[in-house]
């Protein structure tokens, strides 16, 4: 009998029992190591605001419109898309991995999972490797596709604002890209991490940031920013960052109204371009020849590689009975807080 993390309101969580169904062909038994808490896409399901839960999506028309039905759908079982387990089992035509390989991949916050091999395919994370690391491939693709999207190079000026995971991550591949890195945040600790990874500039967010980067550019102003905060207010900073002409990437999950967001200002007067970037799909300008899985993959490549050293971002480890405790110190005290895991090893 496996267990299974739900959120059964918002800003409620419990744990209850998952049977183990039978193997059928091609499918392999993963028993969980960690699983990583998202603090954007998850922790909006966990608060009630995610649009998926107050509104509908018309996937043929590509909208979201009013909900047929009052409130969001609780109970919600297995969220999260940043696992790493161990096969224990596999049926008799399985050839993508083997019982006793570690993988990462997506089955949520449980014990254990059945998986069609095809899912972990590539997947396996060698021996040498911190299986925690394995748990931030995911989160390492968004960040990775948002740098994808900037364009960036050797000479570019790279804003990154928020440095939560994705936000360090993303500063990570920027500077491994080639740009000059100025990295924004209020906490001091993250500043510091963004620094350590090659940012060649770090601020505290304020009324003189703005012109501060414009003086470290010679009046230009950012080539590129990055907004991985989800704040509609940063949004709005990060497009004063941003050069006439310039180019900012919204990484970030906005929900709710963008209070704070002043379009007349300097995105009409400097025609800043804003440019959506999320995991569902690759930048338009390289869809001919990247695609989500090789995106993924490179994200994995690094990631598995130790550059950037992802297991470095753990922060907190809970297990799966103190759930209600990790989503607490993640949604009220996120500022105390960076990577929270859960740790099913002692389960």
């Amino acid at each position: 009998m496996g267990r299974v993390l739900r959120f059964v309101a918002p800003g409620e969580v419990d744990v209850v029992d998952e049977p183990d169904p039978p193997l059928a062909a091609g499918q392999v038994r993963v028993d969980t190591l960690f699983s990583g808490i998202s603090a954007g896409t998850e922790l909006s399901a966990y608060r009630g605001t995610n649009p998926y839960l107050t509104r509908r999506w018309d996937a043929e028309a590509h909208l979201f419109l009013d909900a047929d039905a009052a409130g969001p759908a609780y109970p919600l079982v297995g969220w999260g898309y940043s696992e790493v387990g161990v096969v224990v089992e596999a049926a008799p035509d399985v050839t993508a991995v083997a019982v006793g390989d570690t993988v990462w991949g997506i089955w949520g916050h449980r014990s254990r999972a059945v998986l069609p091999q095809e899912a972990l395919a590539g997947h396996v994370v060698p021996d040498e490797v911190d299986p925690r690391a394995a748990t931030f491939v995911r989160v390492a693709s968004v960040a990775l596709n948002g740098v994808l999207n900037t364009q960036l190079g050797i000479g570019s000026v790279v804003g990154v604002v928020g440095l939560g995971v994705i936000g360090l991550l993303a500063t990570r591949f920027a500077v491994l890209s080639g740009a000059t890195v100025v990295a924004v945040d209020p906490i001091a600790a993250r500043r510091d991490r963004a620094a350590a990874w090659g940012a060649a500039h770090t601020f505290a967010p304020g009324v003189g940031l703005a012109a501060d980067v414009r003086d470290l550019t010679q009046g230009r102003g950012a080539d590129v920013v990055l907004e991985l905060s989800g704040s509609a207010r940063a949004l709005h900073e990060a497009v004063r960052l941003a050069g006439p002409e310039g180019v900012v990437v919204a990484s970030g999950f906005y929900q709710g109204d963008a209070e704070g967001l002043r379009l007349g200002e300097e995105f009409h007067h400097n025609r800043v371009r804003l440019q959506s970037s999320q995991i569902g799909a690759v930048p338009p300008q390289l869809a001919a020849r990247w695609t989500r899985d090789r995106l993924i993959f490179a994200a994995a490549q690094r990631v598995l590689a130790g550059d950037p050293d992802a297991a470095a971002l753990v922060s907190d480890t809970f297990g799966l009975d103190e759930a209600a405790a990790a989503y607490d110190l993640v949604d009220r005290r996120g500022h105390e807080a960076l990577q929270v895991l859960f740790n099913f090893t002692g389960s």
